[in-house]
């Protein structure tokens, strides 16, 4: 859990470094790219973390697919958020193909 949980913060900060300057459209791209820079720096420090305890359990490939769908998590909850964007029946659709993808990279 504590990798799921450390992914997780770290993939809030990803987010909204790759997507909360798009709120600020008026702001020059200089600006907006040393923010995310600022933000994707605690990403590292939660991200990083992770994966050294997580590959005690999981093999690589397991920590990559983990961390794909707590993006796709974080993203749609973000995207909802800050941009009024609701998740349609594909995009569930699409999320239930990647939850097989999990679930196959965790079988025995």
């Amino acid at each position: 859990m504590t990798t799921v949980g450390l992914l997780l913060i770290s993939n809030i900060f990803m987010t909204l470094a790759w997507y909360g300057h798009l709120k600020l459209k008026s702001q020059p791209l200089l600006l907006m790219i040393l923010m995310s820079w600022l933000i994707a720096l605690p990403e590292y420090a939660f991200q990083v973390p992770a994966n050294r305890i997580g590959s005690a359990t999981f093999t690589v490939t397991q920590l990559k697919i983990l961390q794909e769908c707590i993006t796709l998590v974080v993203f749609t909850g973000l995207a909802f958020l800050l941009f009024g964007e609701r998740p349609s029946w594909n995009t569930g659709v699409s999320y239930l193909f990647i939850l097989g993808a999990v679930y196959f990279a965790f079988r025995g």
